[in-house]
Order: structure tokens, then C-alpha cells, then sequence
């Protein structure tokens, strides 16, 4: 029998926070606290959860080879002989038919998202990773197709521009990824890393930082925010006539602005960013300034 541990391990679920992305249609367009649209993509983000984890099984079985002979990866349960090829191709397989299984009776459109998800990533585990540029478009794609899943199980559609925040900040964590792993352990922890260098990386990582930010800017300004209907905001809309139409969300740009200098920063300064789910939960300014910012997007869409 596995542990919990070395099962928590396998699935990697402190990756698992990536299919947050789902619940960004529900959050933006004011239904987070309606109760059918919030367990649809409850329901949407666990299945996004159960293929995650069965991709990145398949992915470690493919490069349990070249993990054994990683500083880090070399603990990976299947790397390291915890858990047989046997045995975790099983539990992939099991997660695929639980999580597709629930896609077919969700809808149509949502098993097909599924199917390229899965496509997607197989494709970039065995070959789009081998080619620069191409490999940090397809880890960008992963989460634009998360984000379009919160939009089919709700029919609640993201704004463009916020939809185009999401692939640039996608892209800027992507590159600071290959970025730090190119510093910490030189061009043999991938393959691909030798087809890059330090300035061309710097220049994917200043353009998409500037990308998400002009994005979410114009997001912010140009996008009207929903107004929910509480006790609380018609209140406050009696005190403060006409702040629906006072663009508040654009209070929230510094605090997306410090957060991008932030991340920047960790890694100019520590080499931080080879595991980013990692960094997002352990760095207190980070977690603190997301928190604040989550804080402050609720408030202006659900209270004021």
C-alpha cells in the first residue's frame, strides 16, 4: 500500500491549483455565490484536477529516464521506484475514465475541451517541450483552455481583455520558469533549454510582463464590472451616487503591477521561479499582495 504522501506526491496535487483558472468566468461576471453555476464549476475544476494528474503521470513514466538523473526530480515517486510504471499507469487510466466519464454526462462542448486538454498536453510532453518558444505557448494554451471550461459548464464568457491577461501572465510565468532553470542547472536540465539563452529569455520575460499588464489594464478600464444586487451596495450606492461607473477595478492595477515586480524580482535576485506553485504559496509579499487583490476584486464586484 502507497502512502498518502507518496500518492499526494504522484498526482501532484499542490499542482492542482492551476485549475483555479475555471472559476474565473463565475468570479467576473458576479454568479461566484449563485449555487448552480458554482458547483458546475466545482464539478469542472475537480475533472480538470483528475486529468491533470493523470497527464502528469504519463509525463513522469515518459521521462522517468532523464528524471533519475535530476538533482530534484530524482524523488519523483516513479523516478525514484516508489511507485511502478504498472501501477501508475493504472491510476492514470482510472483518472482519465472517472474524469471523462463526468465530462460526457456535463456536456458535449466540455468533453471536447477535455479531450484537447489531454491532447495538448500529450503533445507537449512528447514533442512541442523539445522546441523553444513553442513549449511556453503550449503551457499557456493549458490554461486558456481551463478558462474556456468555466465558460462552457457556466455560459458565462470572460471578457477579452481578461481572457488575453491570462495567456500573457500564463506566458511570463512560463518564461521565468525556463528562465530560473537555465540559471540554477544550465542548459542539460532540458533539452530545449540549450536552443535558449539568458538575454532571449529576459527579452519573453520583459515583453510578457508588459503584455499582461497593458491587458489587465485596459480590462479594468474599458470593461463594465457587474453589479450584484446586495443589501450592501445599494447602501453604499446611496451614500456614493454613481460609483457602479467609477472604473474601480482600476484600483486594483497597482496592486497586479507590484505583484508581476515581485515574481520579477524573486527571481533577478534569489533565482526563484523553476517551481512557480511553489513560490505563489511560500513567498509571504506574493501570497500577501494575491490575497489583497482577491480581497479587493471581490469587494468591488460582489459589495460596492
Amino acid at each position: 500500500m502507497y502512502t498518502f504522501n507518496v500518492i499526494a506526491r504522484l498526482l501532484r496535487t499542490n499542482q492542482w491549483m492551476k485549475n483555479a483558472v475555471i472559476f474565473v468566468s463565475i468570479i467576473f461576471s458576479g454568479k461566484l455565490f449563485e449555487i448552480e453555476p458554482f458547483l458546475a464549476t466545482l464539478t469542472a475544476c475537480i475533472v480538470f484536477c483528475f486529468l491533470s494528474s493523470g497527464l502528469y503521470i504519463i509525463n513522469d513514466i515518459l521521462d522517468a529516464p532523464s528524471d533519475r538523473r535530476h538533482p530534484v526530480k530524482k524523488a519523483r515517486p516513479i523516478a525514484s521506484g516508489e511507485v511502478s510504471v504498472r501501477a501508475a499507469f493504472i491510476i492514470a487510466i482510472a483518472l482519465f475514465i472517472g474524469a471523462l466519464t463526468t465530462a460526457v454526462y456535463f456536456s458535449p462542448a466540455f468533453f471536447l475541451l477535455c479531450l484537447l486538454f489531454i491532447c495538448l498536453n500529450v503533445a507537449y510532453s512528447t514533442i512541442l517541450k523539445s522546441y523553444a518558444v513553442i513549449d511556453i505557448f503550449a503551457i499557456s494554451f493549458s490554461f486558456m483552455v481551463r478558462a474556456y471550461a468555466g465558460e462552457v459548464v457556466t455560459g458565462f464568457h470572460i471578457p477579452v481583455w481578461l481572457r488575453l491577461t491570462i495567456f500573457f501572465l500564463s506566458l511570463f510565468i512560463a518564461s521565468i520558469k525556463r528562465n530560473a532553470e537555465l540559471a540554477v542547472m544550465g542548459a542539460e536540465a532540458r533539452d530545449t533549454l540549450a536552443k535558449y539563452n539568458k538575454h532571449f529569455l529576459d527579452f519573453l520575460t520583459y515583453t510578457f510582463a508588459t503584455a499582461t499588464i497593458i491587458a489587465y489594464c485596459l480590462y479594468s478600464y474599458i470593461e463594465q464590472t457587474p453589479q450584484v444586487s446586495t443589501a450592501a451596495n445599494s447602501f453604499i450606492a446611496s451614500i456614493i451616487p454613481g460609483i457602479e461607473n467609477r472604473k474601480l477595478m482600476t484600483a486594483t492595477i497597482p496592486v497586479v503591477v507590484y505583484a508581476i515586480a515581485r515574481y520579477g524580482q524573486l527571481f533577478y535576485t534569489r533565482v526563484q521561479g523553476e517551481r512557480p506553485e511553489k513560490l505563489i504559496v511560500t513567498d509571504i509579499p506574493l501570497a500577501g499582495t494575491m490575497i489583497v487583490w482577491a480581497i479587493m476584486t471581490i469587494s468591488i464586484i460582489y459589495l460596492l
